[in-house]
């Protein structure tokens, strides 16, 4: 397989929520200095961006083959065993990833059926947990393609 895997839009997605956590924290900072206060909604912005950043990071770490994972069984494993144990690891972080965007997905709707508001700035709460089942979607997707790679002997399974 030519160079890395791609997860584009999580690459995209990642890379503007740190932009915009870098601009709001910078724009942050000058204001506290000059005006000695601070902007209100930059903690709960950027606490919300940086979960983005994270669930967006771990779904290119997974199309990659990044994840930390115990790679000596993998090692000296048998080819046919190498498979078993390959399939054995998506089923377990399927069943993860599964169980995250089932919840979540009830979470977000559960607080939008109760009109929930954040604590800071009394926007919807949903707004922010709505993010929490479409990111790990998006993860278990990768999780898919990332297992298909590596039985296929095309994903690097040392790392």
């Amino acid at each position: 397989m030519k160079g890395f895997p791609d997860a584009r839009p999580e690459r995209w997605l990642g890379a503007l929520a740190l932009i915009i956590i870098s601009l709001i924290s910078l724009g942050n900072v000058i204001t506290r200095y000059i005006t000695g206060g601070s902007f209100s909604f930059t903690e709960e912005f950027s606490v919300f961006l940086l979960v983005v950043l994270t669930f967006a990071g771990a779904s290119v770490a997974l199309r990659r083959n990044r994840h930390i994972r115990i790679g000596f069984l993998e090692r000296v494993l048998p080819p046919k065993y190498r498979s078993a144990l390959i399939l054995f690891q998506a089923l377990c972080g399927a069943i993860v990833l599964g169980l995250i965007t089932w919840y979540g997905g009830k979470l977000a709707w559960q607080e939008q059926q109760w009109q929930s508001l954040s604590p800071g700035l009394g926007l919807p709460q949903w707004w922010y947990l709505v993010w929490l089942p479409v990111l790990t979607t998006a993860m278990l997707w990768r999780l898919i393609q990332q297992t298909r790679d590596r039985l296929k002997g095309e994903l690097n399974n040392d790392a």
